[in-house]
């Protein structure tokens, strides 16, 4: 499915008010929360848990939370009960239910964090988020490594079988698997999400799986931020205050 052919996400229209029967998912890093110097940084802004708790009960509990964190640290950070979420990309879903999916990681992973020790031994301005089933590697605090850890990191996901996962300031070597639009496509498929139009609001590049996902179930996307690539969101709102309103309106 092709993305919309405009050449940055500011050329998107504000989306429409979020419909009684919608099924809303939802992006966390840069889509609820601002993104921070750190992933331990990060916290939901004043506000932003009640209002997703007052979402639940509008949208009858179809919300569910797409996120690269480990659904462990996504559900300490979100702590509603009975939530619906995807973590690490996709690679972990714990359904409406309660029924946690976690694949095993990849034995290459093991490799490569070694490797990434070592570089972050060597360049303390680099960070390394380890996830279990993949291992981030930021360079938010030295952008100008950037190119640098784009070489390793893909001459490593070659050698060990991982795959790359590219997002803001961050490369990621992961567990090959399922991403955030095939955790919608199965959350689709069963109550309380069945039968509704989909809704999914992010912010980055990794999110653009589930876009198309929304797209493929007879929904849309919304893209958070200001300009940037190709996006298969239909809609943007400008930030996280936006999307705090717009769950709102």
């Amino acid at each position: 499915m092709s993305v919309h052919p405009f050449p940055n996400s500011a050329r998107l229209a504000g989306p429409p008010r979020l419909a009684a029967d919608a099924a809303l998912f939802l992006d966390f890093d840069g889509t609820l929360a601002e993104i921070a110097p750190t992933p331990d940084a990060v916290s939901l802004p004043p506000g932003m848990l009640d209002q997703l708790a007052a979402t639940v009960d509008r949208l009858q509990g179809r919300v569910a939370l797409l996120s690269g964190r480990p659904i462990a640290v996504l559900a300490a950070l979100v702590p509603l009960d009975g939530l619906a979420m995807a973590g690490v990309h996709g690679l972990e879903l714990r359904r409406a239910d309660g029924r946690l999916e976690v694949p095993s990681p990849h034995p290459g992973l093991q490799a490569a964090r070694v490797a990434l020790s070592g570089i972050i031994e060597r360049e303390p301005r680099l960070l390394l988020e380890d996830k279990g089933l993949s291992i981030g590697l930021h360079y938010r605090d030295a952008p100008w490594l950037g190119a640098h850890a784009t070489q390793l990191v893909s001459r490593l996901a070659h050698c060990h079988g991982l795959e790359v996962q590219t997002g803001k300031m961050v490369l990621e070597l992961r567990t090959p698997g399922a991403d955030k639009g095939d955790a919608l496509t199965a959350l689709m498929a069963e109550a309380p999400f069945a039968g509704h139009r989909p809704i999914f609001v992010g912010d980055d590049d990794t999110d653009e799986a589930a876009f198309r996902a929304a797209v493929a179930h007879g929904g849309h996307g919304i893209r958070v931020g200001g300009p940037g690539a190709e996006t298969a969101a239909s809609y943007r709102l400008a930030d996280v205050d936006a999307v705090f309103r717009w769950l709102g309106g």
